[in-house]
């Protein structure tokens, strides 16, 4: 995640900057720091901002799992189907998707941005 899309997902949650770093728990000055590009955005902050946009947009809509879009055979090792949380496979680790197994979590998290489940969550 960029400053950009960082600045524009704040202002998208209606959170100032002083809002922002409470609900993060984080100081007022990395918030600054992020928007500024003078510090990188951490990928467990961008998986947060997601998260929180993703549930700030889909409050009441049924959403479809994972496991059902993918037509998933091994959905029953996944902890997105342990967990029931088929709209947040992005967001666990471990999941058992072909084109995220065996990545890291910050490799995960750029593939999961290009994936269908993810790109209909934030439409």
């Amino acid at each position: 995640m960029e400053k950009l899309e960082f600045r524009t997902s704040r202002k998208k949650l209606g959170k100032t900057q002083k809002q922002l770093a409470e609900l993060l728990g984080m100081s007022l000055k990395t918030i600054h720091s992020y928007e500024q590009g003078w510090r990188s955005i951490p990928n467990h902050i961008e998986r947060q901002i997601y998260f929180l946009l993703i549930h700030q947009r889909n409050r009441n809509k049924i959403l479809t799992p994972c496991w059902d879009k993918k037509q998933c055979a091994i959905k029953e090792d996944c902890p997105a189907w342990e967990f029931q949380s088929g709209h947040l496979c992005w967001f666990l680790c471990g999941t058992l998707c072909e084109c995220t197994q065996d990545t890291d979590r910050k490799d995960k998290l750029k593939i999961c941005r290009d994936c269908e489940i993810f790109t209909e969550l934030l439409d």
